[in-house]
């Protein structure tokens, strides 16, 4: 969410010292021993809650949303996360490194490593344990653009010029005019999803490295969420992490309203997909391993598990949410629960917590309502550059 300059010189010089560096203390050697007593019945003697997690946290696929689930679980079990310094992500768009970890001294070991940054996973590596469970999410690379075009493209320059009431279709009919690689901030609008991984998103449609870059992906993640089947990605999660079904109840966080969302015809679509073809082939890829889980997992099991999370967080919503659904910004009347808002907008959707809530669940409900900005404060970061990026766009716009 924080707008930063995709310097290239930097980024190259950046990866010539990473590449060339040998290997270091710096590595997580250490046996993150800490152990969890299973509360989910049907897991009992068979397995143990897993606690080291790296969430690689992609843009606009639902991804807050899980980042919530992470962090309430680290809480109650008293974890220790890799957070960043003085702002919500790791430097992005900066290939990761250690040293961008708050408080980071070599050879530290942690148990979650789940915010926004560039993936490298040399660097990620040294963090964690070797058992880390690595997880990630992917989202139709057509909505995806859709969502980032109009969440980024005011933070995107080359924009700016587009005329019209329709800019993401003008784009679309000729992209070539409205960007360049080297832009700021350009990679917001091209295979945003190959990006965020650490892979170079200007690969040509048909590029032998493309299909290297999934494969390279398949050989590094545990398990691939997809955010259109949310709550089976959840369940295929549950089961990989011997968690519960308590430590997966969410409320949908960072969702656009509605009226927002544009909607593609067949045409446009298309044209997002060859736009996005890098991003595509990995979804391709990963949704076709997706549903072979579902298939090795059971389809009736699938099927009753979701009835029963659906079930779960209804009554959560009820328990906590005045009103029972979510509310435009400006009706969330604690700023504690209100969403980050896109650059010139207030499309973001947020909660309010009941006013007559139980005692009992106040805080977990409170804590299910909070966006990830809130969160990271209470979690002890210091946001002083988000929050001061946050001030200097409400100013000008």
């Amino acid at each position: 969410m924080v707008v930063g300059v995709c310097n290239l010189r930097t980024t190259a010089v950046t990866l010539l010292f990473v590449l060339s560096r040998p290997i270091q203390e710096e590595t997580c050697s250490l046996s993150m021993a800490k152990t969890v007593a299973s509360e989910s019945p049907e897991a009992t003697h068979k397995c143990s809650p897993k606690v080291n997690i790296m969430f690689m946290k992609t843009h606009k696929t639902a991804s807050s949303t899980i980042l919530n689930i992470l962090f309430r679980f680290g809480e109650k079990h008293k974890l220790k996360f890799a957070l960043p310094e003085r702002r919500n992500d790791f430097r992005y768009p900066q290939p990761f490194l250690c040293s961008q970890v708050k408080d980071y001294t070599p050879g530290q070991c942690f148990n979650i490593v789940c915010n926004h940054m560039r993936f490298n996973h040399q660097e990620v590596a040294k963090l964690l344990p070797p058992d880390a469970v690595y997880v990630t999410v992917l989202r139709d690379p057509v909505d995806l653009f859709e969502s980032a075009f109009h969440y980024y493209h005011r933070a995107v320059p080359l924009t700016w010029g587009i005329s019209g009431e329709d800019k993401l279709t003008a784009f679309l009919n000729d992209p070539e005019a409205f960007y360049s690689p080297d832009a700021f901030n350009s990679f917001y609008l091209k295979n945003l999803l190959f990006f965020d991984f650490g892979l170079d998103n200007n690969l040509e449609v048909d590029d032998p490295r493309v299909v290297e870059g999934v494969q390279h992906l398949s050989k590094r993640f545990h398990l691939v969420l997809i955010a259109e089947h949310f709550e089976e990605s959840l369940i295929l999660l549950k089961d990989l992490l011997c968690w519960s079904m308590d430590d997966i109840l969410y409320f949908k966080l960072n969702a656009r309203r509605t009226s927002s969302v544009s909607r593609l015809d067949p045409q446009t679509r298309a044209k997002a997909v060859r736009w996005n073809w890098a991003d595509w082939k990995l979804y391709e890829h990963f949704n076709a391993t997706f549903w072979e889980r579902v298939e090795a997992y059971g389809r009736e099991r699938m099927e009753r598990e979701v009835k029963e999370l659906r079930r779960r967080n209804a009554e959560m919503r009820a328990t906590c949410i005045e009103g029972g659904d979510a509310v435009e910004a400006q009706k969330i009347e604690d700023a504690h629960f209100r969403p980050w808002q896109p650059v010139g907008e207030k499309s973001i959707m947020g909660y309010n917590l009941r006013k007559d809530i139980d005692p009992r669940w106040r805080t977990m409900c409170a804590k299910m309502l909070t966006p990830e900005i809130q969160y990271l404060s209470d979690l002890g970061v210091n946001l002083w550059v988000t929050r001061l990026w946050g001030w200097l766009i409400d100013s000008i716009l």
